[in-house]
């Protein structure tokens, strides 16, 4: 992403060209908009480097955090996923291929196929994981643990409202 204009400077315009539309919510909107664009740009930085697409980061993540045996059917893996997927059979199928995933027989369900992790998959996970776990911590790190702590609070009522 190229150099953008700071949050700072387009709140400033705002106020001074633009004051019905420059409310007390309209700074924290911006800068939860532009963090997210921070955040996935250092996930994209990571997962490239393993020669994954943030879909796939999406699918192996989800079935990283539900513990073992690390396997939903492919309806409870687009419904758990941080990220939203558009072609999930696509995605399937490349993790599949990598062999990050297996796709196995549902006991349950003759005509549907679950969505097994790997161990090559939960090793890949594992350890693009913890390197976005030391870049974001860094970022964080300018808050204190207090802070850290009452912007999560924050953030969750806020998400609340939607979820």
């Amino acid at each position: 992403m190229s150099k953008q204009e700071s949050v700072t400077n387009i709140l400033k315009k705002f106020e001074g060209h633009c004051p019905e539309s420059f409310t007390t919510h309209l700074p924290a909107i911006l800068s939860i908009h532009r963090i997210h664009d921070y955040l996935h740009q250092g996930l994209d930085l990571i997962i490239e480097k393993y020669a994954l697409q943030r879909a796939d980061f999406g699918v192996l993540m989800t079935l990283r955090r539900e513990g073992e045996p690390y396997c939903l059917s492919p309806t409870e893996l687009y419904s758990s996923m941080l990220f939203s997927s558009g072609g999930l059979t696509k995605v399937l199928n490349r993790v599949a291929d990598a062999g990050l995933v297996e796709r196995l027989n549902n006991p349950e369900d003759k005509r549907s196929k679950l969505v097994q992790l790997t161990e090559t998959g939960k090793q890949l996970i594992d350890k693009v994981r913890h390197e976005l776990d030391i870049c974001e911590q860094k970022k964080v790190s300018v808050l204190s643990e207090a802070e850290q702590q009452q912007l999560n609070a924050l953030l969750l009522k806020l998400l609340s409202s939607w979820e």
